[in-house]
């Protein structure tokens, strides 16, 4: 693991290393941008306080430093450490690691088993580490790029600690960049937006950062420009995982965007998700369901703005069919919001449950033969278009069932004029009501 430190260590002469092996931290005061769990108040800073070091699952993106960190752990509790990797070690090579443990324990000295990529084990195989964990065999750090909740038993999990670790800024890119540079002995060759350029192309990852600058080093000549610096080297691809949990993270921020009334931060990510490869098709659905769910009667015309957007991208198809789909982003962030209609669906479901097998009133069933209008069905049926002001005032609910109110709207866009006919009616069916008692 590429890693991040703040204090440079003397390159070896006797053998070419890369740089990220170079610039390796050998303590943990050295790693760059993980303070939030390494500092004193953080969950790692106050287990080593305390001398009390549990089994962890180190949960972050690529570059971030969970490697060095579970072997520096190793290192201030003098555990052995021992790295294995999921996608290349089978059962009988996990047996042979556990006896070693055992052995180890037996003389003394404890083992910390870092394993790589540990949510590729099967759970089988992750059941395997139990008897183990719970023995005191060995003290388990697992590194996960995918969220634990999905990728590992609940058995494992409930034994460990899951600590998150965060993508690097740019601060601490521009402090690896910088130690990198006292590394080599040069400064880098870029103009300073180039500079900035490098760093973003890194996006967040440590270890692609220092590749990127083992690349820009071998340029000879004046300083790279940003548009020279991007005919080098490639951007790196876009974490984006279109079944996994990068996937629900985007398509979560995109709604709550659009359901906070902010089109530049909709646009955006809907922009990630279209740059990661999301099917058009997957965004406009969702498109659909945010206009019903979250704007709903406040502005009618929503829903319709997304069925003709979806319509467009289907005739146009990418790229130009996109612009139709963004359109409606931007309409749906600047419509009035409302889940009047939403929660009171859900109402009537919760409703509808719990008195499900009450019959309809005999005065609304349909009554088709002479049998059932003889034992009442239909009688008593007041037909509105002849009442007063189009509206009977009648009861629709079943027999003896609590008349409730499902649909409240708010005094947003068009449920305004809708709250007003909601009150219109509900003042004239008290009226007829007090009028026949």
């Amino acid at each position: 693991m590429a890693d991040l430190f703040d204090t440079p260590h003397a390159a070896r002469p006797d053998a070419p290393r890369p740089l990220a092996d170079r610039l390796r931290p050998r303590t943990l005061s050295e790693v760059i941008g993980q303070g939030h769990v390494l500092g004193p108040d953080g969950p790692l800073g106050a287990m080593l306080a305390a001398g009390s070091l549990s089994s962890l699952i180190l949960w972050g993106p690529p570059g971030v430093g969970k490697t060095t960190i579970a072997r520096l752990l190793a290192d201030q509790t003098q555990l052995a450490f021992v790295q294995i990797s999921a996608i290349f070690t089978g059962v009988p090579e996990l047996r042979k690691v556990f006896e070693q443990a055992r052995i180890r324990r037996q003389n003394g000295q404890g083992t910390l088993l870092f394993v790589d990529e540990i949510h590729r084990f099967n759970k089988a195989q992750q059941d395997g580490f139990l008897p183990h964990m719970e023995d005191g065999t060995i003290l388990l750090v697992g590194a996960t790029t995918e969220n634990p909740s999905f990728e590992l038993n609940a058995a494992v999990l409930s034994r460990a600690q899951v600590i998150v670790l965060e993508r690097l800024n740019l601060a601490d890119l521009e402090r690896l960049a910088q130690r990198a540079e006292q590394e080599l002995g040069q400064a880098l060759p870029l103009k300073p937006e180039a500079r900035d350029s490098l760093l973003e192309m890194a996006d967040g990852d440590g270890r692609a950062l220092l590749n990127l600058i083992e690349q820009v080093m071998a340029h000879k000549g004046a300083p790279l420009t940003r548009d020279q610096l991007a005919q080098r080297l490639m951007r790196r691809a876009t974490k984006y995982d279109k079944s996994g949990e990068e996937h629900y993270n985007l398509i979560s921020a995109l709604h709550k965007s659009v359901r906070g009334s902010d089109p530049d931060a909709a646009l955006y990510w809907f922009a990630r998700m279209l740059e990661g490869g999301e099917d058009p098709r997957f965004l406009a659905r969702r498109l659909t369901r945010m206009a019903v769910e979250d704007i709903g009667l406040a502005d009618p015309q929503a829903q319709a703005v997304c069925l003709d957007a979806w319509q467009t991208y289907e005739r146009l198809g990418s790229p130009e069919g996109e612009l139709a789909l963004a359109n409606a982003v931007i309409y749906l962030a600047l419509a009035p919001k409302s889940n009047g209609a939403y929660v009171a669906y859900k109402a009537a479901r919760a409703a509808a449950r719990e008195t499900g097998s009450q019959p309809p009133p005999l005065h609304i069933r349909n009554a088709p033969t002479k049998l059932m209008k003889e034992i009442g069905y239909g009688a008593g049926y007041a037909y509105d278009h002849d009442a007063e002001d189009g509206f009977s005032g009648q009861d629709y609910f079943p027999e003896g069932m609590k008349r409730p109110v499902f649909y409240a709207p708010p005094e947003r866009g068009f449920e305004r004029e809708l709250k007003k006919r909601v009150e219109y009616f509900a003042g004239l069916r008290a009226r007829r009501r007090g009028a026949g008692a």
